[in-house]
């Protein structure tokens, strides 16, 4: 089966848009069995997700995974979004929502999540304490924004050089969810877990998970700014999920806008690598 992927697009952002169109175009004639698009298509406010899905022309199944911006609403609540108007919009156009069902096809099965983060990959150099992770701002900027100066009440665990760090990560500011980060990603990899367990009979398994599982596919150190970020990039915990299952075989993400591969265990993964100056897809064998 020839797999056509691509993440990212982000079709809601200006700059992005007509990159993402033309992306689309040379996927359009790339040809393939089964399309997967792995998160970040456009934000959920508005009617930029559909007109980005409208362009595919494609013929075989077109399989869907939602990525954190396809959470960003002025809405109260981004979990509803996740659960059930995401699903029935894009179903409503023909694509399959992967994060529900499990895509099957002979001795091939496809499964596919958001992913989340729980922290696990932030840089421990950077020496930043966990609440500013938690509330998605560094200490410079809680430093310089007086709503977010109760978290440096107490500086006693606070470096010089964290106050220098100024970097915020916009989820905390578009994404409602009314849990933890933690407590989502736990809903999240029960979900999947529960499928995969599901699937253990299937010979072959292709992860689509938008959030990095593995540190192996974070990007390299580029400044402290970046390194802040690295925490909100994916989780460990997803890694160990899928690692527990042998016929987990290929793994496709996105997310950190940032191209790797890594084989790790039994499991080839690849970061698509899209971003929004760049555009990528691939065309594979699986």
């Amino acid at each position: 089966m020839r797999l056509l992927v691509t993440a990212d697009l982000h079709y809601n952002h200006p700059r992005s848009r007509p990159l993402a169109e033309a992306l689309i175009q040379r996927m359009n004639a790339a040809g393939g069995d089964v399309l997967l698009v792995v998160g970040d298509t456009a934000a959920a406010d508005g009617s930029e997700l559909e007109a980005c899905l409208s362009l595919f022309r494609f013929n075989g199944p077109k399989l869907l995974v939602p990525g954190n911006h396809e959470l960003w609403t002025a809405r109260p609540d981004s979990y509803a979004l996740l659960d059930e108007e995401l699903p029935r919009r894009c179903r409503a156009l023909g694509w399959h929502w992967l994060s529900d069902e499990p895509f099957l096809a002979g001795d091939l099965a496809i499964v596919g999540s958001l992913g989340w983060y729980d922290y696990s990959f932030a840089w421990p150099g950077l020496g930043i304490p966990r609440r500013f992770y938690e509330q998605k701002v560094s200490p410079g900027v809680a430093q310089r924004l007086e709503e977010w100066n109760y978290l440096l009440a107490d500086q006693s665990d606070i470096t010089p050089a964290a106050l220098e760090i100024v970097a915020r990560w916009n989820d905390g500011i578009h994404v409602r969810l009314g849990r933890t980060d933690e407590q989502f990603l736990a809903e999240l990899l029960e979900k999947l877990e529960q499928q995969l367990a599901a699937l253990q009979h299937v010979p072959s398994v292709v992860a689509a998970i938008h959030c990095l599982p593995f540190a192996q596919l974070l990007p390299p150190s580029r400044s402290a700014q970046w390194d802040f970020v690295k925490a909100f990039l994916g989780s460990e915990r997803i890694g160990q999920v899928l690692l527990k299952y042998p016929n987990v075989r290929q793994l496709y993400c996105g997310h950190s806008h940032w191209p790797a591969q890594a084989d790790v265990g039994h499991i080839h993964a690849i970061n698509i690598g899209s971003g929004y100056r760049a555009k990528a897809f691939r065309l594979d064998d699986v």
